[in-house]
């Protein structure tokens, strides 16, 4: 029993042993494998990226490999086209002995009238002898076999020289051909001599005797012909081979004489686009490559000379800015001082003074303000503008912007609200120019309001913060809202100035906004009014890669359009989007159908795509609550145009959501037209 426990025991540790052996190589193979993977695919990477970046190693692989492909095919022509010359030359040799010792066989055997003559066997022996070269002994050489297929009956041997069974190198249908009275041929391998396999052509022919008929068999080694179409074959492989090496060496010089030049060019532009404007090319010769760099250095020279040329002049123009800008202020003081007399005694003057001395002292507020911005503008493009970042809360200074133009809101009629969290946002930013770029928004938001609502919204989140300003006014046109922050520039020129602004407002705020590395950007559709976006980052220096706040409002209107050439506006107010319009609010829907008819029911609310989240660009399809959309349903887009007017590129995208939840308010204004 003890024994037999401790066997067991022992079994069970060579199992446990051989299983833990087991899954150590299948760790290690699973190791092995991810560390054979990862290398392939590093190396795949190195590979893909070589040839994407290499001009040369493109053309020398598109060479080598079509260079190949054409001397392959060559060279299989060629060798098959030995191949058959060879055999064919083989074949008429064959053919010619076959030929010669039928004739001799016939004339030895037409002594004997029947097949059971005693001397006929050696009349065979003797004759395939002779054939065969007089020796009988001979090894490897031309085989000759003498059968009587038709009278074996009569016990007529086949003889063969030299003396070797061919029983297993003739076919039966090789045999049926000949002993049927046709010339046959075949080609067989086989070892007759018991050294290594050998191809033989084999030839039958029939002899014609005067007892009936032999036949006559020739067994040709193809040693030498195969010898030679071998080398024929290696002679033509190995001179395509080194035709295809020379062909990439060629195409590799080649294009390296070509991509040289060009690589050349390239790192002279690049250091060109870096400010080393003294660059040049070599010119070597006078070929093409020559002229290239000719005139690419001819290019520089003009590039350095209108760079330079034009950075002389705006520095002229930034200095005369500064200088004028400096210059002004001392009799502008002087005019001032008189000016705010005048202003503060104009109660005792006749109402044409009284007026007078008013208009003076509102155009010396815009000339002091016009001032400012162009020395500020000056800063900038001098490059001398600087941060002063330090952590502020930006609830006061979104509520002090606020609160200082309330009453230019309520000469414009226009009412303004301040929608702030009631936590404090903290950010690193220069409270100053922060809140110049409010109050330049804030101000232009109230002076285009059109007496709608304006609301300043703040928003932030853990890496930014934003601040966006909301008008219902008369909009941005699409492409205005790249213009907006041009300086200068005007919406509508024939529209009367509320504020006095000196155009240079939102063109100082984008700098700031650049200044702390941030983004100020605009949307607006007309007769919608338009939003103003500001994002800065919570800490000074971080990147920006999006914003707490949509720069595409909520209740931005909704378009929809039918393949027949009608389209209806959707205010963003109303609770969802419909699948062809919905109506004024009261439940009910619109149904515009071909040919103009309009019907009214029961309101179906929409429902997007489970992966949309918020979002319904042009060209999505709706679903309704009782599945998918119909053929021919219109497709919903948000009105307006929206640009980063501070993001890398400039252009403007809808890449963020632009339709949003809805909210309940303005829903009244739906609109169809064909």
């Amino acid at each position: 029993m003890a024994r037999t426990l401790t066997s067991r025991s022992a079994q069970l540790a060579r199992a446990a042993f051989g299983s833990r052996r087991l899954r150590r190589a299948v760790v290690a193979a699973r190791r092995l494998r991810r560390v054979g993977a990862a290398r392939m695919t590093t190396a795949a990477a190195g590979l893909h990226r070589t040839w994407r970046r290499s001009l040369q190693v493109r053309v020398v692989t598109i060479t080598l490999v079509a260079s190949s492909l054409l001397v392959g095919g060559f060279a299989y022509l060629v060798a098959d086209n030995i191949t058959n010359v060879v055999l064919d030359n083989a074949d008429a040799d064959v053919k010619g002995r076959l030929q010669d010792g039928q004739e001799y066989a016939s004339e030895q055997l037409s002594n004997h009238m029947t097949p059971q003559e005693q001397g006929l066997r050696a009349t065979f022996e003797s004759t395939v002898n002779y054939l065969a070269g007089g020796d009988p002994a001979q090894l490897g050489g031309v085989v000759v076999a003498l059968r009587a297929g038709r009278y074996e009956y009569a016990s007529v041997a086949p003889a063969t020289s030299p003396q070797v069974n061919v029983d297993g190198m003739l076919s039966e249908e090789l045999l049926g051909k000949v002993e049927g009275g046709s010339l046959a041929s075949q080609i067989r391998t086989g070892d007759l001599f018991g050294k290594e396999p050998v191809k033989y052509l084999v030839y039958g022919s029939p002899v014609p005797t005067q007892f009936g008929q032999v036949e006559l068999y020739y067994l040709v080694p193809l040693t030498r012909w195969d010898s030679i179409a071998t080398g024929s074959r290696s002679t033509v492989l190995a001179t395509g081979f080194a035709l295809v090496v020379l062909l990439g060496l060629l195409s590799g010089l080649v294009t390296r004489l070509v991509v040289s030049p060009v690589r050349v060019a390239a790192r002279t532009a690049q250091r060109l686009s870096a400010g080393l404007l003294d660059q040049r090319m070599v010119v070597n010769g006078e070929d093409d490559l020559a002229m290239l760099a000719a005139s690419f250095n001819q290019m520089a020279t003009n590039l350095q000379r209108q760079i330079v040329r034009l950075e002389e002049m705006s520095r002229l123009q930034r200095r005369f800015t500064s200088d004028v800008s400096h210059e002004l202020r001392t009799p502008l003081t002087t005019v001032r001082m008189a000016a705010d007399l005048i202003y503060a005694e104009r109660d005792e003057f006749d109402p044409a003074v009284t007026r007078t001395a008013e208009l003076l002292h509102a155009e010396l507020d815009r000339f002091e303000d016009l001032l400012t911005d162009l020395l500020e503008i000056s800063r900038f493009d001098a490059g001398f503008a600087m941060l002063d970042a330090e952590p502020t809360d930006l609830v006061p200074v979104v509520n002090r912007v606020v609160d200082r133009l309330e009453s230019l809101a309520r000469r414009c009629g226009v009412p303004l609200r301040a929608v702030v969290p009631d936590a404090p946002v903290i950010a690193e930013v220069d409270p100053r120019r922060v809140e110049r770029i409010l109050r330049n928004l804030v101000g232009n938001a109230v002076e285009h309001g059109a007496g709608q609502p304006v609301v300043v919204v703040l928003g932030a989140d853990d890496t930014t913060v934003a601040v966006t300003v909301r008008d219902h006014g008369v909009g941005l046109k699409p492409g205005e809202e790249k213009l907006v922050f041009n300086r200068f520039w005007r919406a509508d020129p024939s529209r009367a100035r509320q504020t006095g602004g000196t155009g240079l407002g939102l063109s100082i705020s984008l700098e700031d906004a650049r200044l702390h590395g941030g983004w100020l950007e605009a949307w607006g559709a007309p007769g919608e009014g338009a939003q103003f976006r500001l994002t800065l980052p919570a800490r000074a220096g971080d990147r920006l890669t999006s914003s707490p706040l949509r720069l595409v409002p909520a209740d931005a209107p909704v378009v929809a359009g039918g393949a027949d050439g009608w389209t209806i506006t959707l205010p963003g107010a109303n609770p969802g989007i419909g699948l062809v319009g919905q109506g004024d609010g009261t439940g009910q829907t619109i149904e515009i159908r071909a040919g103009g008819a309009i019907s009214a029911g029961p309101a179906v609310p929409a429902r997007l795509p489970e992966d949309s989240g918020d979002r319904l660009g042009a060209g999505d399809e709706a679903e309704s609550a009782d599945g998918p959309a119909r053929s021919g349903t219109p497709s919903a887009a948000p009105v307006g145009t929206a640009g980063p007017a501070s993001r890398p590129g400039g252009s403007g995208s809808a890449s963020e959501g632009l339709v949003g939840p809805r909210l309940p308010a303005d829903s009244g204004r739906s609109e169809a037209t064909r």
